[in-house]
């Protein structure tokens, strides 16, 4: 495993520290991992939402939803399954 040094301003260094001395993480670059491992899952959440987006804005003119005939599949559907 690589080591990396950070310098943090104290409030920040205080902060994190407090943040391991309840237990839940072993230790400051437990946090820090748990950190980015967050910061990982959000981006590529962001991507898949932006991908989405994407997709919809290509496939075209929205249509208005016919709630009722919405609901009638729906229901057929969830009576084959």
């Amino acid at each position: 495993m690589a080591t990396m040094n950070v310098s943090l301003p104290d409030p920040m260094k205080d902060w994190v520290e407090e943040q391991t001395r309840d237990g839940r993480y072993s230790n400051a670059s437990d946090y820090v991992r748990h950190l980015i491992r967050r910061d990982q899952e959000r981006r590529a959440a962001l991507v898949m939402l932006q991908s989405a987006i994407d997709e919809g804005i290509a496939s075209g003119t929205a249509e208005r939803l016919d709630p009722e005939a919405f609901k009638s599949a729906m229901r057929a559907r969830r009576a084959a399954g």
